[in-house]
């Protein structure tokens, strides 16, 4: 389905190039705005705000992550496994509990297991028994680690956290937003 600008509504092919109309469909077409207008459409008012900062968010999600797994791959590394090596490069002693780096990234306990089993064997990190709890395995940064992970951090500031796409006023604004969304859901999911 092809949706035509209003300045083009009732035009003829011949008033108007098939280029010029399709350069100017691809410049104002955004799906997500015709997602919230579907939705408006089809009675769900209450909902499309809402439906739309969710796409939106994800959306945005999936720009950000390839811009940060374009800047990582070449270096071997999935940002999942940036996030652990980066973790474990600001403790003291270059090293935390399993359970405790779950916690800290906030991810499942899978997800660390499997982030870490490729760090270990790549060389980047080693499990060390903990010397007072048996019971706990401690991951600990190697050399190779935090040469890598110094390189990483290098190369994301400055390809994609120093130019996130907005401007410093905007991005704090948004932070602020974000906040105030996290906080929002974290307590919805404990209700």
């Amino acid at each position: 389905m092809l949706i035509v600008p209003r300045q083009y509504a009732g035009a003829k092919c011949s008033q108007v190039s098939r280029s010029s109309r399709r350069n100017d469909v691809e410049r104002e077409f955004d799906p997500i705005d015709e997602s919230r207008r579907q939705w408006l459409a089809h009675g769900w008012t209450d909902a499309a705000d809402g439906m739309t900062l969710v796409i939106s968010i994800m959306r945005a999600h999936q720009l950000l992550l390839a811009r940060v797994d374009q800047t990582l791959r070449p270096l071997g590394l999935t940002f999942s496994r940036y996030e652990v090596l980066a973790l474990l490069s600001f403790t003291r002693r270059g090293s935390l509990p399993m359970n405790k780096i779950t916690k800290r990234l906030q991810v499942h306990a899978t997800s660390t297991t499997n982030s870490v089993d490729r760090l270990e064997a790549a060389g980047l990190v080693a499990r060390r028994p903990h010397p007072a709890d048996g019971r706990t395995t401690l991951v600990e940064i190697t050399e190779a680690g935090r040469q890598l992970v110094t390189e990483a951090t290098a190369d994301l500031n400055r390809d994609v956290f120093e130019q996130p796409g907005l401007a410093p006023a905007d991005v704090s604004r948004l932070l602020g937003e974000l906040s105030a969304l996290r906080a929002g859901l974290d307590g919805s999911a404990r209700d």
